[in-house]
């Protein structure tokens, strides 16, 4: 969907107690990982807890183009077909990958060591996102690509007809960058070696072993030197999604900042990987119980009971910590605002690169509900107000950002005038029972 349809906005008002079971879909980072080693394993992935938001349907669809057999069994289940690694065709018509970034740079990596063209889009939001921290380290293998000016979609990638290894040391903490190469060195010889200084989510690590690839993680002097053996045959997988942490987020904090709620927020995942925000909201003074820890679809889970904690304090939030929380940082500062005192958020920049300038935008529409905020380029400073102290009453530009919109959506369920969002629509791409969720455990968000 790389169009954008009409705008869809929003009004969150200040809710009653938010009681009940809030059951967050799946994990998006997890589903698109499913689907994409599914199709380069030789035989069927069966996956049940699939997030079947926008931004992983449009990952569906890729799969297919490139030739695998994706098809979809029930609510969450589904199962691929797989071609084995270096086997996907050639697609006959562009890649759109909507808004993910996430899609489209595992994707640009899965096939960047196979000889073959394929070009790739999306919408207003990710065709603004830059690909050169992808397409830059895929050049390594022998791969080219094509794009807009600043390496931006629609972009033009020619496979590596005869791929080397690489050693790459990510000068980001990227995830994405990360998982693409580690992809692309699926289909070349020899090792392929992805060093990075910051651990980040290690999803895809996690999964090529699941899968039956040779990978091995060592910790050095350098960081984390991951090393992956090319041209392994992987092997079709069960796979159980766990529940995102990064959409739990949102009632979760909702459950915090509004007088009187009692949340469970169940299977939660708890990857190391992905807890900062729980962490960090946990050091403020937040009420939340980790309850039945477990394993499950080989991630690390957990049961959240959340109460409402009207005792929060404003805490610096170490700069190692981003990798862990680089997506809930806009919710976070939601909950800095209801806090005492001053949440500094630094080392945050990556945070200008995601599907909007995402301090920019929590900032200006802070400051909109009246909210004192400070920023510069790898900062966001939140003045607290205290618990039920933001005033609201404004309309909140969400520049085509999912998290922008439900993080002004839950802040509205606090503040002492309702809260609007231009635009509610991208919602769909993570979260899409976000709406009908966070109204049946009591919050009053309308459209229009």
């Amino acid at each position: 969907m790389s169009g954008h349809g009409d705008a869809q906005p929003m009004t969150s008002a200040k809710s009653g107690p938010l009681k009940g079971t809030a059951a967050v879909p799946g994990d998006k980072s997890i589903s698109h990982r499913a689907l994409i080693f599914g199709a380069m394993a030789v035989g069927e992935t069966k996956i049940t807890g699939l997030l079947e938001g926008q931004d992983v349907l449009d990952t569906a669809r890729a799969m297919r183009a490139f030739g695998a057999e994706v098809v979809q069994h029930g609510a969450g289940a589904w199962s691929v077909h797989g071609v084995g690694v270096g086997g996907f065709s050639e697609p006959s018509d562009v890649i759109d990958c909507g808004n993910s970034g996430t899609g489209v740079r595992l994707i640009m990596g899965t096939m960047a060591t196979t000889a073959m063209t394929a070009t790739f889009t999306g919408d207003a939001s990710l065709c603004k996102r830059p690909m050169g921290r992808v397409t830059d380290p895929l050049s390594l293998f022998g791969t080219q690509a094509y794009g807009r000016k600043g390496g931006r979609l629609p972009m033009t990638v020619v496979g590596a007809a005869n791929p080397v290894p690489v050693r790459y040391a990510l000068p980001v903490a990227s995830a994405q960058v990360k998982s693409a190469v580690l992809l692309a060195g699926l289909n070349a010889p020899g090792e392929t070696v992805v060093i990075e200084r910051e651990p980040t989510r290690d999803h895809s690590e996690r999964m090529l072993i699941g899968f039956g690839a040779d990978l091995s993680v060592e910790k050095t002097a350098e960081g984390h030197v991951i090393t992956l053996k090319g041209h392994p045959e992987l092997r079709p997988q069960a796979v159980a999604v766990p529940r995102d942490p990064s959409s739990a987020a949102f009632p979760t904090c909702a459950a915090l900042i509004v007088d009187g709620s009692d949340i469970l927020v169940p299977g939660v995942s708890q990857n190391l990987t992905r807890n900062g925000l729980y962490i960090t909201l946990s050091e403020m003074g937040a009420e939340i119980e980790f309850q039945n820890p477990r394993t499950e679809g080989g991630e690390p889970v957990a049961d959240l009971r959340v109460r409402f904690s009207d005792n929060m304090k404003g805490i610096e939030v170490p700069p190692e910590r981003a990798p862990s929380m680089i997506d809930e940082y806009p919710i976070l500062s939601v909950v800095a605002a209801f806090a005492t005192g001053k949440t500094v958020m630094r080392g945050v920049k990556e945070l200008r690169v995601k599907e909007s300038d995402r301090i920019d935008a929590m900032a200006r529409g802070l400051e909109a509900c009246g909210v004192q905020i400070e920023e510069d380029e790898d900062t966001l400073i939140v003045h607290g107000m205290g618990a039920g102290g933001v005033p609201g009453g404004a309309v909140c530009a969400t520049h085509l950002d999912h998290r922008i919109a439900m993080s002004f959506l839950v802040a509205g369920m606090a503040s002492r005038h309702e809260i609007s969002v231009d635009d509610a629509s991208p919602i769909v791409t993570s979260f899409p029972i976000f709406e009908g969720l966070m109204n049946g455990l009591g919050a009053s968000i309308r459209r229009g």
